[in-house]
């Protein structure tokens, strides 16, 4: 087999039930099974070069030190999978804030084993990949595919388990999630590190991994029966939840800014009004929510008259990973 370069693209995904802990640290195995919605509009674009001198990483034109480098270079050991690997130049670009709350992660990790699997002329089973990406990325699992996907804990201690499961595909349900940019800056508290925290000193923590498996329930069942008002009980129950583990944690992790409280009281304004929406966050201080295609105008109008917003975005359900070069 001669090494040669492959392309990928990969959307990130938004958890709607959240991914925050792990069972298994050096694998990233959850601590809870989440689901999540694949989107639209944003993108990581990476392409994988085997036969290069060294190990190299490129993203957003700047190359890329050790630490970042590290997680790289494991993707591509989980990829060649057995000795006499070459290195590899990886070149990737995102057209969204990277680091910033906006799951950066889960589309650069699941494009990137795309790209390194194609490049090396195996096979693309999706699982397999979604099992190589999650140990890049947690939430990486999840954006193989497109629209509603479940990562379930899995019990195996390998983690061969752990990885996506499409619930939907993207067609399935004419939703928006409109994206309020609160910052584009990069968080001060890295998710893992978060979670880590979180796990050791949070009293409330264990409340959140025991609830986590009926949110799915309630999630998956509503995303099939294409039940907007329990899909979004069931979205903020869950991120209530997770932001109060960590405020709670010592130190505290609050990724909240004021306009993150601003936008959030929007979104209760308009349901209080009569307009289905409903917000989720993820590790950082951006604000997703969800709505009916038809109401997604209304939504990023109003969010969009919130003062210090950056920028406001309506994304519909994405689709696959794929190779495009």
């Amino acid at each position: 087999m001669s090494p040669r370069t492959a392309t990928a693209l990969a959307h990130p995904n938004i958890a709607l039930v959240k991914y925050w802990g792990k069972r298994d640290a050096a694998l990233n195995l959850p601590a809870v099974p989440s689901l999540s919605l694949t989107l639209d509009g944003f993108a990581t674009t990476t392409t994988v070069r085997w036969g290069a001198a060294a190990d190299r990483l490129v993203l957003g034109g700047v190359e890329r030190g050790a630490a970042e480098l590290r997680k790289v270079s494991r993707v591509l050991d989980l990829v060649w999978g057995g000795p006499g690997r070459p290195a590899a130049e990886v070149t990737s670009e995102n057209n969204f804030p990277t680091a910033a709350g906006l799951a950066s992660s889960s589309s650069a990790f699941a494009a990137l084993a795309l790209a390194a699997a194609a490049a090396a002329d195996q096979p693309l089973d999706r699982a397999r990949l979604s099992v190589i990406a999650r140990q890049g990325s947690g939430s990486a699992c999840r954006s193989l595919w497109g629209g509603f996907v479940e990562w379930r804990m899995g019990e195996r201690a390998d983690g061969n388990d752990s990885h996506g499961l499409p619930v939907a595909p993207a067609d399935h349900w004419d939703l928006r999630l409109v994206v309020a940019v609160v910052s584009a800056d990069k968080k001060a508290v890295g998710s893992t590190d978060g979670m880590t925290r979180t796990a050791l000193t949070c009293p409330l923590f264990p409340g959140f991994v025991s609830s986590a498996p009926a949110d799915v329930d309630q999630a998956r069942a509503a995303v099939l029966a294409r039940d907007l008002h329990a899909l979004g009980a069931a979205m903020e129950r869950s991120t209530n939840k997770m932001h109060a583990t960590m405020i709670a944690t010592e130190p505290t992790v609050r990724y909240w800014k004021p306009v993150s409280v601003a936008v959030l009281d929007a979104v209760e304004a308009m349901r209080a009004s009569g307009l289905a929406c409903y917000s989720t966050m993820d590790a950082g201080p951006n604000v997703k929510v969800l709505c009916a295609a038809a109401d997604a105008e209304r939504v990023a109008e109003t969010l969009r008259g919130v003062p210090g917003l950056l920028r406001v975005e309506a994304l519909a359900p994405g689709g696959d990973a794929r190779l495009v070069g």
